[in-house]
């Protein structure tokens, strides 16, 4: 297995480094509404708007959205005018997104809001450029560990929920979209500098075409892979997104209590930040772990597992209201879960998809974004007809054990058929 030594000699660092940085910064700037959500809520309140549980969901999962679709316009992007040139021009809609929101400050609108998280939106389909990017430099043994190096930065919405409350409690919610236009003006000038589309005698361009995507999108096995990320990165990315809002509606009193005795820190919108930290956190970090748990026991085996635990814990919250830090350690095994199925997911998608690997990387991911989407407006759905989780958790609990039976369904012809020839354990 390759290591961080093997890529010394190999390919080019700097644009290593800056596609990291750039998906980094791009992810973070992603899930930025969501540790925002209750202060962007109080903020438009004083302007006389009274954001309901499901205008609160929308808002939250609209740069989801838009950004699962973007991934494969982006992808069209890298084949047609180069990675370098696809990623100044996302990342130049995404600066200007985040000055406008900065700029308005405390007399948005709500209506001002939701395009800016459309624009947030060309930040979450980075995923299709900087990993492209990365990847086009380096040979296929090393695949792995540069395209985890990049894939790294994922890290970033853990950033967001650790920072962008106590920003906002300095300075103000608006600060921190100014804080990352900062931080991404930096980025972009470095990445203009500093990163490089790969040569011709390094890497051969392979064009995708709209026929493809739909070849493609003809194959069963496509649509099992879609349901499986959608359940396991949307899982991901939805709860991340929605953390801090669900925290605040179900342990604001004991969030509150803790953070005064151990933090000495009043503000229960930071402490919720905090321990939204913690949980998505696990989920981040734990996504290599998951494809190496697949690797020794097979893709399908691991999915069970991961999901199985996923169903399991999600049923309990539904069903039962846990003490606040049994809570905070069962959203931490549901979040790891997830992260480690993510994983899984892509032990098995190169395997039977190796010669369209860059197709159903963006097929796939953008089911991923459309899962989350669809999660954040399941709960916010929830919240407002029931005033509680119990229906939206229950929802996800079900698409989960839909995704079990499908596992069921197809690992026998899986191992049977491609499996035989893949190289790896299915």
């Amino acid at each position: 297995m390759a290591g961080f030594k093997d890529l010394k000699g190999q390919g080019h660092a700097p644009t290593l480094f800056m596609a990291f940085m750039y998906f980094d910064m791009s992810f973070m700037v992603w899930t930025m509404l969501g540790p925002l959500s209750t202060e962007i809520s109080e903020a438009l309140a004083l302007g006389g708007h009274i954001m309901s549980a499901g205008e609160k969901a929308t808002l939250l999962s609209l740069p989801i959205l838009s950004g699962a679709i973007l991934r494969i316009v982006l992808g069209f992007g890298v084949d047609k005018i180069g990675a370098k040139m696809t990623a100044l021009i996302s990342q130049a809609i995404v600066i200007a997104s985040l000055l406008a929101a900065y700029i308005m400050g405390d007399s948005i609108t709500y209506n001002a809001l939701l395009v800016v998280a459309l624009g947030l939106g060309f930040a979450g389909a980075s995923f299709a450029v900087a990993l492209p990017q990365a990847g086009q430099w380096y040979p296929p043994k090393l695949q792995g560990v540069v395209l985890g190096i990049a894939g790294a930065g994922n890290i970033g919405v853990v950033i967001d929920f650790i920072f962008a409350p106590k920003i906002a409690e300095i300075w103000g919610w608006s600060s921190v979209f100014g804080v990352g236009a900062v931080m991404a003006i930096v980025t972009f000038v470095a990445y203009a500098f500093l990163a490089k589309d790969a040569p011709a005698d390094v890497y051969t361009a392979r064009p995708k075409k709209v026929k493809d995507y739909i070849k493609l999108l003809g194959d069963k096995d496509t649509w099992w892979f879609n349901l499986f990320y959608a359940v396991s990165f949307g899982g991901f990315v939805g709860f991340a997104g929605y953390m801090k809002v669900y925290l605040m509606n179900t342990y604001q009193a004991d969030m509150s209590s803790f953070g005064v005795d151990v933090f000495n820190e009043h503000n229960v919108k930071v402490i919720a930040g905090y321990f939204g930290a913690l949980c998505i956190f696990a989920g981040a970090v734990l996504r290599p772990v998951g494809g190496n748990t697949a690797d020794k026991i097979g893709g399908v085996k691991s999915l069970y597992f991961f999901y199985g635990t996923v169903a399991v814990l999600v049923t309990l919250t539904a069903t039962v209201k846990l003490p606040f830090f049994v809570a905070i350690f069962v959203l931490f095994l549901i979040m790891a879960s997830l992260g480690m199925a993510n994983g899984a997911v892509f032990q098995l998608v190169p395997q039977r998809f190796g010669k369209d690997i860059g197709i159903m990387t963006g097929l796939v991911g953008c089911a991923g974004g459309l899962g989350g989407t669809a999660l954040i407006k399941t709960l916010g759905w929830s919240k407002g007809a029931f005033d509680g989780y119990t229906a939206g958790f229950l929802i996800f609990a079900g698409v989960v054990v839909i995704a079990i039976m499908g596992l069921s369904l197809v690992k026998k012809r899986w191992r049977t058929t491609w499996g035989v020839a893949a190289g790896g354990r299915i």
